[in-house]
């Protein structure tokens, strides 16, 4: 791993509720990962935990600068699509930190 900062990258955890598992799915693939990627975002990681007490779902979109992860996160379509996955999820959460590359949590 290294100090230097890869650009930045915005992390997402939450628990899918099982009754909506398939609606999340195509909403993600077919709403939520298009339309970040038409923001200037890349999807670079999607981790599930099977097993311990970590957030069951950790997805991860990174960018190359600071002021497309801001216009991201201010953006109204950033809160609608946020609005709508909270109704197929629980414990949402998101932050967003440095890019240094690798596993980052």
């Amino acid at each position: 791993m290294t100090d230097k900062i890869l650009g930045y990258k915005l992390l997402l955890n939450y628990e899918v509720r099982q009754e909506n598992l398939q609606e999340y799915y195509q909403f993600m693939m077919g709403q939520y990962v298009p339309a970040l990627q038409a923001m200037g975002m890349q999807m670079s990681e999607a981790w599930q935990t099977a097993y311990g007490d970590a957030p069951e779902r950790l997805v991860g979109f990174v960018c190359e600068d600071k002021e497309t992860l801001t216009a991201v996160l201010n953006s109204d379509n950033w809160d609608t699509l946020n609005d709508q996955l909270e109704n197929l999820v629980v414990d949402f959460s998101y932050k967003a930190i440095p890019y240094r590359g690798g596993f980052q949590f």
